[in-house]
This record gives C-alpha cells, structure tokens and sequence, in this order.
C-alpha cells in the first residue's frame, strides 16, 4: 500500500477497532437500517477518514454494516473500501467473499438468466473442485475458459469477460482493458472482487445477493489477516489446524448420535445450499427429466424461502411447493397432501421443514411424520412413486437426536442440518453443518462435492471456534432452555392476556428444550387494522423498554443460542424479510442464554405490564 495516509488510517482503526467486529456475528437492529445497509456504515466510517477522528468510542458509534456477516460486516467494508479507496473506485464496486469461487457463480447466475456469454481468463491454475462440467450440468452456467496471457491485449468479447487471478496480496489487482470483473482469489483466505466499468453497476446488487443467500463475506478473522497483510504486518496465510476439523466432526457425530461423516460449511445457508444442489444433482442423474419439487413452508426463515426461489428461478425443471405448517395448519397433513399431489406427477420431492417451527415454535407428532414421510405412493400411472428426502432444519434444537439408529427418522430418507452462529458456536462464527441417517448416507458425496464446487467449507478459524464451543453445547441449551421456561411462565402469571408460543413441559420432557419463544401481547381496537396497529407499536414499545433499561444484556438482534443476553426482534421485520406479506409474523420473538440477569428482565416486563392502559 502506496498511499501513507490511508495506511496510517488503516493503522489507527486496527488498534482502536472494538472487539465485536472481530468476535460475533450478529448485528444490532437498533443501530441498523435496513434500507440503508449497504451504504450508511461506509458513509461515516468515511467521515472520520476525512475528519482523522479514530478512535474506539467513534467507532463503536458506527451504525450496523450489512446483514449478520453472510453480506458483510465491519472488518470486510472497512477492506473493501481501503481497497476502493487504493483504485479511486467507489465501495460497492468491491466486494469480498469467503469463498474463491462464488464470485464467479454469482456472475454467471446473472448472465444465464439473461442469455448472456461470459469467458473466464485464469493464471495459474483454477481450483481443482470447480467442475465446468458440472458448473454447465446442474447450474446450467454457461462459459469459456481461457488461459490468461499477461503480456497480452484482451481483446473485446461479445459478452462478459472475468479475469481470475491468484496473486500473493488480494488487493493487488489488474485493471486492464475489455474485463468487466477482476477476481482475485486465495485457498483459505476467500476472494476479493472488483466490478469494472459502469456498465457492470446493475450486477453488484445482485452479486451482493448471491453473498447473503449461497455463502458468506470474507470472515472477520480472514478479513484481518488480509487488512494486516496489506499493512506489512503478516504473510498474509490463514493458519491450518486439522486437529481443530476432526475435532468438530467427532463432536457434531456424538451430539447428533449419527455414524456417517457430518459436512461442515461456512454458514447454515452454505451448506443448505450444498444440500439443495447435491439433491438436484443427485435427482438429475437418478430420474433424468423428472420435475423436481421443493417444499417449503411459506411463513420459514426468510433466507431459506429466499434460496429455494432462486434455485427454482435459474432451473427450468425445479419449482417450489408450499407447505403450510404453523398457525392452526398442521405439518402432518400438509406434507401427506402435497406428497399425494406430487406423487401423482411423479415428480422428486424434497421437503425443508423446521422443528420446532418458526417463529410459532411448534412440534409436529412425530410418529405420525414418520409414518407419512414412509408411505408407499403410487403416479397416477399406478407406478411406484418417488420417496421424499426430508431436510431437516434444527437450529432450535440442535440436541435432539432424530437420525440415529432407532431414531424417529431413522428409516427414511432423511438430512438435518443447524446454523453454527447459533448454539454449536454459542453467536461466535456463521458456520454450519448437516449430517444424515444411514437411509440417505449415499446423498453425502453430492453435497460434499458441490461444496467444494463452491468452495464453502468452513475456515479454519471457524473450526477453531466449533472445536471449542460444541462441548459445552447440550449443557448450554438445557440451561438456556431453563431461563426461557421460568420467564416464560412469569409472563403467563402477570399477563396471562398474552398469547405464547412456546413447547410445553411435556414436549420437554421428550427433549424439546428451545430457548426462545414468541409474544402475541394483548391489543385492543375497533378494527383488524387498529388492532393490529396497536399490537405492533407495543411490540416495538417493549423491545425499547428491554434495550434501554438492560443494554449491558438486551439486544435487538435476530439470532438466539447466544452465550449471554437476550435478544428480541420482530421476525416479520429481520428473518421474515423477504417472505411473501401474507405469511410475515408480526409477533415479538425472544432469544434467552443461559448466562444472563433473569430477574432484571421480569423486572422490566412487569414494569411494562403495569403502564399498559
């Protein structure tokens, strides 16, 4: 890095930066604005490169950057714009990625929809797991892949030209004539991408979008390296710790009572998304030229609905299906029904389902599941229908042992996975990771290898923190589950007008321990719409009330399984975001850990009860 004030900044914010940027992945709603995530943080970290104002109060001021650490975070717009800021372009033209291939996938996603040529130049060598084959195959991607002369002119293409390029420092990049986007990679650190032209403005979003769905930014802890590295301070390698990875894979096969190898990725959407195209892969070559449907409840985290429909969008024989499960529509029924309907095409069926659901933290009968998902089913041709693979997301309850032998799902077809950044790492990494019964045990190479095609296995430091907080994980969720049963059942004694949704003490004993739960707090109005004005300004009225009076524990956050605090927030504002309007849920939703100030927090409630008109 040339320019000596910039690195002197850069020196500054280093030293002074708080340690959140580096060691947690949630963001606090309070200081977030959603319409302004992509700019705000940049903006006034700007203002105090213009005002030389560094300093860790100026920076703890600095508003939410992006969204959890899957778009962005602190550490990754800081290094994009001092990268920027070193080639006199603006911020959002560079963007960084925890993988080194995604930024290619991104690309070429947009282009296909399109009808778009693309010609990727590579030095070196391109990572040995991106299959073109595959890439052309599944994703149905098309493009040329060229060796790169760097001595030469690149003459123009009918079309978009991508450089890839794996120099020593990733802000070292080549701006040359007729490429549209340099792409500079690194194993075990990620990639940085640079938009070129604007005539390419219309991808960054879109780029961005693949980022917060398929994968994650470039880790806080890769992002410093980087940073320092650009600074002289490093070589500018990740640390490798094998010990750490069989470590995490041990740990994951004892918690979830399973035999076959777990696979752990950079993020729970990660490796849904290895999961997703693994089956579709898996599903082309099985029963070529047959639909494939997945079903997802419509109301379900907001990423998950988000990924499938974009799946679904790029792959002309993919379509998602509906699976109403909450709020008085029972799982059991709607999976027999739309498995019946399926089946009836003989089309594949995938089903993505949580349990306990979200955010209304229900639990299905689960024999009654198992006895539905088993269910011989006949076309309407009278031939053996397809079985489903049922893809179990269990973030809530990560202890619950459904796969292994014996198991409730045991004996069909059956995948689960969990978001690292909840209970396996206690709100410390994004990492997630899947394991399956034996029944679907043949599925796990498909994932694997469309992983690694997208280079989204968890890092090194992300191992590192797994390996350290999983042994703690079951004690942690009984304890936090414990918190969460005795607020929950203050809130029914002082305002008993209160709608709860949360497992019952039967549930429980069966395992059903989760940490968070949902508020309907009682409204009033002469109208549905007056009334449900009223219930969302008290809401926001009590989540005010939390931060305020207990900032050292409550947050307005959208995760839970944290280590200590609790954290609030309104999924149909944060997790809901991109879920249809109809199927948002306008509820308060409380996250509890086992290490916080519970008397405090009934306190406040009860405060809260007690000015209610």
């Amino acid at each position: 890095m040339k320019d000596e004030r910039l690195r002197n900044f850069l020196k500054d914010v280093l030293v002074s930066m708080p340690l959140d940027w580096l060691n947690l992945t949630t963001h606090r709603l309070d200081i977030y604005d959603e319409s302004r995530a992509k700019t705000q943080f940049i903006d006034q970290f700007s203002e105090l490169y213009t005002s030389e104002s560094i300093h860790n109060e100026s920076l703890q001021k600095l508003p939410t950057a992006f969204d959890y650490i899957r778009l962005g975070h602190p550490l990754s717009c800081v290094l994009e714009w001092a990268i920027a800021k070193q080639y006199n372009v603006v911020a959002d033209r560079v963007i960084t990625f925890s993988s080194q291939t995604i930024p290619l996938m991104a690309i070429l996603r947009k282009n296909a929809l399109e009808g778009k040529a693309t010609q990727i130049l590579y030095d070196g060598e391109m990572p040995a797991d991106f299959n073109q084959d595959i890439i052309a195959s599944v994703y149905t991607y098309q493009c040329a892949f060229k060796k790169l002369d760097t001595e030469a002119i690149i003459p123009e293409f009918d079309g978009t030209t991508i450089v890839f390029s794996n120099k020593k420092e990733l802000d070292d990049i080549d701006i040359r004539l007729n490429v549209d986007f340099f792409v500079n990679y690194q194993a075990g650190l990620g990639s940085v991408l640079l938009v070129i032209g604007a005539e390419n403005e219309s991808y960054i979003s879109e780029i961005q979008h693949v980022r917060r769905r398929e994968t994650i930014a470039m880790t806080p802890a890769n992002t410093l390296i980087v940073l320092e590295g650009m600074l002289g301070k490093n070589s500018c390698k990740p640390i490798q710790n094998d010990a750490d990875k069989f470590k995490v894979l041990s740990e994951i096969k004892e918690i979830t009572n399973t035999e076959v190898l777990p696979i752990v990725a950079s993020s729970g959407l990660s490796i849904q998304y290895a999961i997703m195209m693994g089956l579709i892969d898996d599903a082309i070559e099985q029963h070529m030229d047959k639909p494939i449907k997945i079903i997802v409840p419509p109301n379900c985290y907001g990423g998950t609905n988000d990924q499938a429909r974009r799946v679904a969008e790029i792959l002309d024989n993919v379509e998602v299906v509906d699976l109403p499960v909450d709020s008085g529509s029972d799982m059991v029924q709607s999976i027999d029904r739309v498995l019946s309907e399926i089946a009836d095409i003989d089309a594949v069926p995938f089903i993505i389902a949580e349990i306990p659901t979200n955010p209304r933290v229900e639990v299905p009968d689960l024999i009654k599941l198992k006895e539905v998902l088993s269910k011989p089913r006949k076309t309407k041709n009278a031939s053996s229908a397809i079985d489903p693979v049922f893809i179990l997301d269990q973030t809530f309850c990560p202890n619950i042992h459904f796969l292994g032998e014996g198991a409730l799902l045991s004996s069909v077809r059956a995948i689960s996975y969990a978001s690292g950044s909840k209970f396996p790492s206690g709100g410390r990494c994004t990492a997630g990771y899947c394991v399956s019964n034996t029944e679907a045990s043949a599925l796990m190479s498909k994932i694997q290898l469309h992983l690694s095609l997208c280079d989204n296995e968890a890092t090194s430091g992300q191992y590192a923190i797994l390996a350290k907080q999983l042994p703690s994980m079951n004690q942690r969720i009984q304890d936090a589950y414990q918190n969460t049963h005795e607020f929950v059942r203050f809130i029914e004694k002082i305002l008993p007008e209160a709608k709860i949704n949360f497992v019952s003490d039967a549930l429980a004993k069966e395992g059903f321990t989760p940490s968070v739960f949902s508020l309907d707090l009682p409204t009033k109005g002469e109208s549905d719409f007056e009334r449900e004005a009223y219930k969302r300004a008290l809401n926001h009225k009590l989540i005010q009330e939390m931060i305020q009076k207990i900032p050292n524990e409550s947050k307005y956050c959208v995760s839970y399984g944290q280590l200590k605090g609790c954290y609030w927030t309104i999924p149909a504002t944060s997790t809901q975001g991109t879920t249809k309007e109809g199927d948002k849920d306008y509820i308060a939703r409380v996250a509890l850990s086992p290490s916080m100030d519970l008397e405090a927090h009934k306190k406040v409630f009860s405060d809260f009860v007690n000015d209610l008109d």
